[in-house]
């Protein structure tokens, strides 16, 4: 098989192709495994900060392949939806982005979308059940009542409504998401790390906890922010930026 993590902009920055564009980036057994182990060595890469998963412009991904279907597995049937990582992942979507598809972009952080992408959970139509977090993910993201329709009808939607309804982050134009998704991760990947993964951390954890554990666990990751050397010297570059701005502005 062919190498599928494109080369990136930079070492921080990793691109994980779905690699099966002749199925339209539909998931068998073999790319489910491939996707874990990808994501496996993102996550344990010390370099490597935010990681882009993506198909190519015809699809993102059309769910798991009828014809292989990916066995179950404890990391998820399409390979990673049940891996809980500590680094920003996006999904940069063009084309279709159906049934199992839907699935991998909500266990992304953020969604970014061609304006050709097209979505739904068209695995209703054929008695496949949601198993890879859509149940859990797609309800948080765009709302409980939302999430009704879209997985009880099977109905396929476009990426305006996709937008609309908070599925996707940014629509772009066709071809472009990828593009976006890189010059997202670059800025995520150049800010101070340790804010960025306790902030994250602190959202995701905040699920089914009372509002007073929540406070508590925010408080936590704070603290471990506050208290990181790190801390000092982004509220030195802060204070002397703003020195400048107030020099600037005496000229």
């Amino acid at each position: 098989m062919s190498e599928t993590t494109s080369p990136s902009p930079s070492e921080a920055i990793r691109i994980v192709r779905i690699g099966r564009p002749e199925r339209r980036n539909a998931v068998n057994s073999e790319t489910a495994e491939r996707l874990y182990r990808e994501f496996l060595a993102f996550d344990q890469d010390p370099e490597a900060k935010v990681a882009i998963l993506t198909g190519d412009t015809s699809a993102f991904c059309a769910g798991a392949d009828l014809t292989d279907l990916p066995r179950l597995r404890d990391s998820g049937p399409m390979g990673p939806t049940r891996m809980a990582l500590s680094k920003p992942v996006i999904a940069a979507v063009e084309g279709w982005c159906v049934a199992g598809g839907v699935e991998l972009a909500a266990w992304c952080d953020i969604r970014v979308a061609g304006a050709d992408a097209k979505f739904g959970c068209l695995e209703r139509r054929w008695g496949v059940p949601l198993i890879d977090g859509g149940t859990i993910r797609l309800p948080r993201i765009v709302g409980l009542g939302r999430a009704m329709d879209l997985m009880l009808t099977g109905r396929g939607f476009d990426a305006v409504e996709a937008e609309r309804i908070g599925f996707v982050s940014r629509l772009v134009p066709a071809g472009a998401a990828l593009d976006t998704a890189v010059e997202m991760a670059e800025i995520i990947a150049s800010s101070p790390w340790p804010a960025v993964v306790h902030d994250r951390l602190s959202s995701y954890e905040s699920y089914g906890l009372s509002i007073e554990d929540a406070l508590a666990n925010e408080d936590r990751h704070g603290r471990a922010v506050i208290f990181d050397p790190d801390f000092a010297a982004g509220v030195a570059r802060f204070q002397a930026d703003q020195a400048k701005r107030r020099d600037a502005g005496d000229r």
